[in-house]
């Protein structure tokens, strides 16, 4: 229970409100104080947001608390003069305990921290960390490194202006090949690029472009057309298929394509749309690969190698030779000549460990690595990859995968009359806030373009004509659907009545977004 300081000619429990706010508002009608069975010494008054509180003379001090019933006092219905219903502002749910709200004398609302005994404008749900999640850090590091990257990565001479791409939605991967692996001249890669969806409305000023690249990387590296696969049964990290000159013929130029294609994305700041297993950034590197990397891909195969590793496995009665499992069919592979009769024993099994790994993660998909490096390299030099290790390169290709709110509204601009204080612009975030990470994704991809977030957050978020934050616009009317702008990063969302309205409202133009009118 919290007693602030007062005398007796206290008027409200909120002594410690700023300067600025202490004048007076319109006193609501206050209601009746019946002040019978108090204990000797108290005494009742009315705040001026219409809310009873309780002064006990002989403490000097004051609350909320009731002392006859041990329960807070209610707070009023008709807090004037704010101009949203109270009905609205409740559908955000309940304040932290110890918080009050109230309203400023221009109508802004406001809320007071009874235990601390400060006051604020951000409305507290809206700001909770356990809510938003923790800021994700950046490296300074890889900042530098990324900096050093861009500068080196000069525009092309005696290039067209801009390199036209016009793809199918439905036949997204075998049109982009088309037109990609025809192109004789890398640097014509490197210049502008517009793309047009057939049959669609749109000038691409930047965000058809994120959309094409999120969008392809879905079908490029969809386990359905054989080229990837989920790295285990419980991973969805994606890992080159061994396989995949069984499931394609032209497999290894279907490598050199998507290897282009994240050259491109990379080039020009874009983001794909996968996640990777370490090792494959390793390889992209050049780097040797440990047992340690095994236990983020198959943590299964990575317990029996290290049960091998800490034991004596002589007993097991293993060779160096492993069963290779293709479409159903089982086979031997030796690890290495005449493997079949060399068994494994407590003085070879490090390098039977060695071998395993090599085999797991590089020799099965060799040639694979080598077509994908042939067209990534192409735009991309391997000697300004490796200036990254494998995590930076992670989030350079594919950006953090994890949304932060909290960081995504610190960096968002509102236009119209939207400010952040809104009650539309709150019940905004807090749809936001109780959407899955997946959706967040969604939302993001549909104003966007890409569901991926730049290495150093919103903040860095890019428009069509270079840094473009996250921008609100109040537009239409409350019958309308949201409307996203790609290419501004911006979402026009209309003044709804309810947080129910604008949660129902949003959540069926982010599922019906594909080829939506209302995007460009």
């Amino acid at each position: 229970m919290l007693y602030l300081q007062t005398d007796d000619n206290v008027d409200s429990p909120a002594s410690s409100r700023r300067s600025s706010e202490q004048s007076e508002s319109p006193k609501p009608t206050l209601p009746m104080c019946n002040d019978e069975g108090l204990p000797p010494g108290w005494g009742m008054q009315v705040a001026p947001n219409g809310r009873i509180f309780f002064i006990d003379h002989n403490e000097r001090t004051t609350t909320w608390i009731d002392p006859r019933t041990g329960r807070p006092s209610s707070i009023p219905n008709h807090i004037a003069p704010s101009t949203t219903p109270r009905s609205d502002i409740d559908q955000l749910g309940p304040l932290p305990e110890g918080w009050e709200e109230r309203v400023h004398t221009d109508g802004r609302i406001f809320f007071i921290d009874h235990n601390t005994r400060t006051t604020q404008w951000e409305d507290p749900r809206m700001s909770n960390p356990q809510i938003a999640g923790p800021a994700v850090p950046y490296s300074r590091d890889y900042k530098r490194k990324y900096e050093y990257l861009k500068s080196q990565l000069r525009k092309p001479n005696n290039v067209p202006n801009k390199f036209e791409i016009k793809v199918g939605r439905n036949n997204i991967l075998e049109d982009s090949y088309r037109i990609i692996s025809s192109v004789n001249r890398v640097d014509i890669l490197k210049t502008k690029l517009w793309v047009e969806f057939e049959g669609e409305i749109g000038l691409d000023y930047g965000g058809l472009a994120r959309e094409w690249f999120f969008l392809l990387s879905k079908e490029m590296f969809n386990p359905y057309y054989g080229l990837f696969e989920y790295s285990a049964t419980d991973n969805y990290t994606l890992q080159i298929n061994p396989c995949s000159g069984v499931c394609n013929e032209e497999h290894l130029n279907y490598f050199k394509f998507i290897g282009r294609i994240a050259g491109m994305a990379v080039y020009h700041g874009k983001l794909l749309d996968a996640f990777f297993i370490r090792p494959f950034y390793k390889m992209m590197l050049g780097k040797s690969i440990d047992l340690k990397d095994m236990e983020s891909v198959d943590s299964e195969y990575y317990n029996s190698l290290l049960w091998i590793k800490e034991n004596d496995p002589s007993e097991l009665d293993l060779t160096f030779c492993l069963d290779e499992e293709s479409f159903g069919h089982t086979s031997q592979r030796e690890l290495k000549p005449d493997g079949a009769n060399i068994p494994l024993t407590d003085e070879n099994k490090d390098e039977y460990i060695s071998l395993v790994i090599q085999w797991r993660f590089v020799s099965r998909v060799q040639e694979q690595m080598n077509a994908f490096l042939e067209g990534f390299n192409a735009l991309i030099p391997s000697t300004l990859v490796k200036i990254f290790d494998e995590h930076e390169l992670e989030l350079l290709m594919c950006g953090i995968q994890h949304i932060d709110v909290k960081d995504w509204k610190q960096n968002t601009l509102y236009k119209g009359d939207y400010h952040a204080n809104h009650i539309v612009v709150q019940w905004f975030w807090r749809v936001v806030l109780s959407f899955s990470n997946e959706m967040r994704s969604r939302l993001l991809q549909f104003v966007t373009g890409t569901s991926r977030v730049p290495m150093n957050g919103f903040k860095e978020l890019y428009g069509s004509n270079g840094p473009q934050l996250f921008t609100i616009e109040r537009w239409g009317t409350p019958e309308n659907y949201p409307r996203a702008h790609t290419c501004f990063n911006r979402i026009d969302l209309p003044p709804y009545k309810s947080y129910q309205q604008l949660r129902d409202k949003l959540v069926k133009a982010i599922e019906g977004s594909q080829g939506f009118a209302g995007v460009d």
